[in-house]
C-alpha cells in the first residue's frame, strides 16, 4: 500500500482515492457540507484555504491545502514507484 503526502505530512491511501476536485462547483461544496453534517469530514489544512477535496472509497471527504494538480501527481509518482 503506497501512500500520498496530502500536506502538513499528512498521508492518505493512495488505493483507497476515488476523486480530487477543486472546492469551487456547488456539486463538490455540497459534498463538503454534507460530509461535515454526517462526520464524513477529515480536515487536513491545518487552518488554511482548502484547495482540494479528496473523496475516498469510504466516502470519507479529505480537505486538503495543496492544488489538485500536486495531490495528483504525488499519486501518479506513488503509482510510478509501487510499478517498479
Amino acid at each position: 500500500m503506497k501512500f500520498i503526502n496530502a500536506g502538513y505530512s499528512n498521508l492518505i491511501a493512495g488505493e483507497r482515492i476515488v476523486l480530487i476536485a477543486a472546492p469551487d462547483s456547488a456539486p463538490v461544496k455540497r459534498l463538503m457540507q454534507d460530509a461535515k453534517d454526517d462526520g464524513r469530514a477529515i480536515d487536513l489544512t491545518c487552518g488554511k484555504k482548502t484547495k482540494s477535496v479528496i473523496l475516498t472509497d469510504t466516502e470519507h471527504v479529505i480537505l486538503s491545502a495543496l492544488p489538485p494538480e500536486k495531490i495528483a501527481g504525488r499519486a501518479e509518482d506513488a503509482e510510478d514507484a509501487q510499478s517498479e
